[in-house]
């Protein structure tokens, strides 16, 4: 082919005749097409433009999310730094920002009447869920988030009758966006913030919102041009011969014949430049953001359009509002300044927080204006009652052999759990009135009955019980029994004396046991020769042939003709001397050393239900049964109901009762114990038991028994409760305790968790110190999940089946032929 002939090689011989030939070319092709299609076709251009625009604007803010964050107590300064540093990974490559556009974040503070001041992101559903969150708890450790769908939008929008008076506008820098603003100045600019927008009046609003977004390489080297390494290398090459040649310097600024006044002015024009020219070049320096600042303020008025007064009052004080937030940027002035910028329906550009062309500023800057206040009496503030700590990896999550706990209260929320063979070293739960003891324990039980775990519950308020009750599904109702001193119907029957069910054998801990119980329970009344006189009698009683019941205790120690039957069989040489002795007194002084006896019991056994329950005769109930079958017991004891002390004595009786049950497994081999649970709901007024409760819980751990300890604070517990609780009750979780308690709990959290997160818990968020395969883990917080809405019906239902049950197990033949009146010394 000859070169010639075609247009590359006509430029390559004539380069001057061909560009001559390529713009007649245009130029005929051009007048070619009519002035109104030029016009037709750029139009089309910028609707394109706009609707592709609109698109990527949509498709960004699709699925978007708002963090509201909750302040710690303590907060880092330089943890903007590592927020804002640590966040410009999300910069999408060039590609990627062509064809879909970069998100931008949305840093906002509002303040209104009602809800104080809060600090929330907005998020877009392009960044993946969770990365904000972990970002926040990594720069500002103890930080809460809440994370939902954006509900209503910064500034309030009119409602129906009330009209919204919206002043604002949008900050932006007034010099070369390339000089820094300034970073380290005096006082916290979040707090000024804050101030300027306190005292509003109810139904007003302010709002400052952030926009930022990752800044390209590019737009940075655009940014930097004007203030590059060459200026300020001229800059220094004037200030060093400036230093080094005498005589006058001139610059382009300066006058002709100004002599003196001259050189003065030049010199000071070189420094500031030098100093302009270093603060751009430090900027220049790291990751930048591209950002907008806008302001807005918001005052409700009348809708009635009569009403032109009030309108223009309103419109005067958010102006003034909005000034006052605009006035507070001013402390960022250095080489840089923001100035205002006056922009119609602010409130629609804040609503949707769109960011075209903003300004750059470097990560130290942006956190000088974004960031979580650091003063810790800030009024109105919403802040973070604990820090958040995630579970070890260690922790269960769940699953056979487990015991849900609820949900983690960072990340990505999974549930917590305690296996089984760590939950017999026993839990703590301590926490007031309110916070979700209740609701964990009703969980732990309603887990423990599906899976087929025996349980023992005793409630002193009934609620617990009720709860558990009205969720039970119908067909544990055969496995049911149930104390309910509220219910007309006959209770179960469990006689503390009724040694032919636990072998003659558990006598001597069985009276060790009642008498223990009532001397402690009764302590301001009980001497020796009570605690002599109660032990005697029981031990009579009890060698009797037949089932003894406390009921019988009275007629032994005021009718000498039941005494004489009862006393004249027994073989014991101590026991027959103080009968002996006993029937030497008087009758005024048997009165007086059995009065403090007697006055309690009879109080006891004057309830039907009480009477029913413990003095009923035979037990119906074994407690054995209970714990190695499965069995669902509960004990619903209110206290408007049974009184204080009489409800104690009623719990702790069923506590000794359990606890012989559970003594009597160390005669089956270990393997073949089955898990069982007892718990307690104000434990302190239950454990009253003859044996030491730092033995009770060594021993119930190797028996396989998990005791669930719950009440309100330590207060209520003796020394000795306190002590054996705090060094065998190794697995705590902690709702929110008075500082006093908080100083002592901490000892078993800190250094992850200090008396001050203790002390300020959120309502059902708890803190836990658990055990890992009898290893201690590291603490953490969660949060207890709620119940199930309650089964209409169900716990009719399941009291009827467990009233059914008992009225099937009457006592076998060898009990009634035990209770014969004919062959039962205390029958009159």
């Amino acid at each position: 082919m000859n070169p010639e002939q075609g247009w590359l090689g006509r430029a390559l011989l004539a380069p001057g005749s061909a560009l001559a030939d390529l713009t007649e070319s245009v130029q005929q092709g051009l007048g070619s097409v009519s002035g109104l299609g030029v016009v037709a076709a750029v139009l089309a251009v910028l609707a394109a433009v706009r609707i592709v625009a609109e698109w990527r604007r949509r498709r960004l803010n699709a699925r978007a999310r708002q963090i509201t964050v909750l302040t710690p107590p303590e907060v880092d300064a330089k943890g903007a730094l590592a927020f804002w540093a640590h966040l410009i990974g999300q910069l999408r490559p060039a590609w990627a920002r062509v064809l879909w556009g970069q998100p931008h974040l949305g840093f906002e503070y509002t303040v209104t009447p009602e809800e104080g001041a809060a600090i929330r992101l907005w998020v877009p559903g392009a960044i993946p869920p969770g990365l904000i969150e972990r970002a926040i708890a990594s720069a500002w450790p103890g930080a809460h988030t809440d994370t939902l769908e954006p509900a209503r939008p910064p500034v309030p929008v009119a409602a129906k009758g009330v009209r919204r008076i919206v002043a604002g506008g949008e900050l932006r820098l007034g010099r070369r966006e390339g000089l820094p603003l300034s970073t380290d100045h005096s006082g916290d600019l979040v707090r000024d913030l804050i101030t300027a927008a306190d005292d509003l009046a109810p139904g007003q609003a302010a709002c400052v919102q952030i926009l930022a977004r990752p800044v390209t390489g590019r737009r940075l080297a655009r940014t930097s041009a004007s203030t590059g390494p060459s200026g300020m290398l001229a800059a220094l090459a004037r200030e060093v011969l400036g230093m080094v040649t005498p005589g006058p310097i001139t610059t382009r600024s300066s006058r002709p014949g100004a002599a003196r006044d001259g050189r003065a002015t030049d010199r000071q024009t070189t420094l500031e430049y030098t100093a302009a020219a270093r603060a751009a070049a430090a900027k220049a320096r790291g990751p930048h953001w591209e950002t907008v600042v806008r302001y807005a303020t918001s005052i409700p008025v009348s809708d009635d359009p009569e009403d032109t007064n009030p309108r223009a009052q309103a419109r005067a004080v958010a102006q003034g509002r909005a000034d006052a937030l605009a006035t507070v940027f001013g402390a960022c002035t250095d080489h840089n300044f923001y100035r205002r910028r006056r922009r119609l329906r602010i409130a629609t550009l804040i609503r949707q927080r769109r960011l075209g062309r903003g300004d750059v500023l470097s990560v130290p800057e942006l956190a000088t204006i974004a960031h979580l206040p650091t003063d810790t009496g800030l009024p109105g503030l919403q802040r973070a009652g604990a820090r958040a700590l995630s579970p070890a990896p260690e922790i269960p999550v769940g699953g056979e052999f487990t015991k849900p706990l609820g949900m983690a209260d960072t990340g990505t929320r999974r549930p917590v759990a305690v296996k089984i063979s760590d939950a017999r070293h026993h839990l703590h739960i301590l926490g007031p009135t309110g916070v979700g003891k209740s609701t964990l324990l009703a969980r732990t039980i309603l887990d423990d009955a599906e899976a087929g775990r025996g349980v023992i519950v005793i409630d002193p308020k009934g609620d617990l019980v009720t709860d558990v009750l009205s969720r039970l599904p119908s067909r544990m109702g055969d496995r049911v029994v149930l104390f309910d001193a509220d219910s007309s119907a006959p209770p179960p029957c469990v006689n503390p004396l009724d040694i032919d069910r636990i072998g003659r054998g558990g006598m001597d801990l069985a009276v060790d046991n009642l008498v223990t119980v009532f001397h402690r329970i009764f302590h301001q009344w009980w001497g020796p020769r009570t605690d002599d006189i109660m032990r005697a009698s029981l031990l009579t009683l009890c060698a009797q042939p037949g089932t003894a019941t406390l009921a019988d205790l009275p007629r032994l120690l005021t009718e000498p003709a039941f005494r004489a039957r009862i006393t004249h069989t027994t073989k014991d040489p101590v026991l027959r001397g103080f009968w002996d002795s006993y029937e030497t007194l008087s009758d005024t002084g048997r009165a007086q050393l059995t009065g403090p006896l007697l006055n309690k019991l009879r109080a006891f056994l004057l309830r039907p239900f009480v009477r029913a329950a413990i003095a009923g005769g035979p037990s119906t109930v074994e407690f054995s049964d209970i714990l190695d079958n499965g069995g669902i017991c509960l004990a619903r004891l209110p206290k408007g109901s049974l009184g204080e002390e009489t409800s104690r004595l009623v719990g702790s009786l069923l506590v000794a009762r359990t606890w012989q049950a559970v003594t009597a497994r160390a005669r089956v081999p270990a393997a073949e114990r089955p898990d069982a649970a007892l718990v307690l709901d104000e434990a302190q007024n239950f454990l009253n038991l003859s044996t030491p409760i730092e033995d009770m819980l060594a021993e119930a751990r190797g028996l396989r028994l998990s005791l669930l300890l719950a009440h309100q604070n330590l207060g209520q517990l003796s020394r000795e409760l306190r002590d054996g609780i705090s060094a065998n009750a190794r697995n705590k979780i902690v709702f929110a305790v008075s500082p006093d308690d908080a100083r002592d709990l901490a000892r078993h959290t800190e250094p992850w968790l200090s008396e001050h997160d203790l002390s300020h818990l959120d309502a059902f968020h708890a803190a836990a110190r658990l055990l890992v395969d009898g290893r201690n883990a590291r603490p953490f917080t969660f949060t207890t999940r709620p119940l199930d809405p309650p089964i209409p019906g169900r716990a009719r239902e399941i009291a009827a089946a467990a009233r059914a049950r008992l009225a099937t197990s009457s006592p076998a033949n060898s009990d009634t032929e035990r209770t014969d009146p004919a062959r039962d010394p205390r029958q009159p």
